[in-house]
């Protein structure tokens, strides 16, 4: 029994210490580009992309930004796609998927760059999928866009 309390009371300092650590810990992403919803910190900079991802939420409308860890090869079946993956916290990546029928490609993308985005976010294990980071020619959808090195792409 007495081993049972030690574990519980070495669980609870364990879970204090890791919300202490998140609660004072510096921004991981300097640089990054606020969201119209991010009057409080999160752990990716972005409250409506975590709280999507903790939910496992999907057709949620999210801005921020991330470091490109791998630039992947288009997606060609159907419409075209450009794909990369973003980092936009320690423990999460998101993969982008940006229509390039409908918008320009970003030519010179590298891994280490920094990519803004307003997209929808869909929910996945790996960390979710970005898309609808164009303009929506038949305005039923919000239009969204990436920015890198200074240009968007929308």
């Amino acid at each position: 029994m007495n081993n049972r309390k030690l574990v519980r009371g070495l669980l609870l300092v364990a879970v204090i210490a890791v919300a202490g650590y998140n609660t004072l810990r510096p921004p991981v992403e300097p640089g990054h580009v606020p969201g119209p919803a991010t009057s409080t910190q999160s752990r990716t900079g972005n409250p409506a992309l975590e709280q999507a991802f903790e939910a496992r939420a999907s057709d949620v409308q999210v801005e921020g930004s991330g470091v490109v860890v791998r630039v992947l090869a288009d997606d060609t079946r159907g419409s075209r796609h450009q794909r990369f993956i973003l980092r936009v916290a320690d423990d999460q990546t998101v993969l982008v998927a940006h229509n390039i029928d409908l918008s320009p490609r970003i030519n010179g993308l590298h891994e280490g760059d920094r990519v803004a985005f307003y997209g929808e976010y869909e929910w996945n294990d790996r960390g979710g999928v970005i898309h609808w980071t164009h303009r929506d020619p038949a305005n039923r959808h919000p239009h969204g866009w990436l920015r890198h090195n200074g240009r968007q792409y929308d």
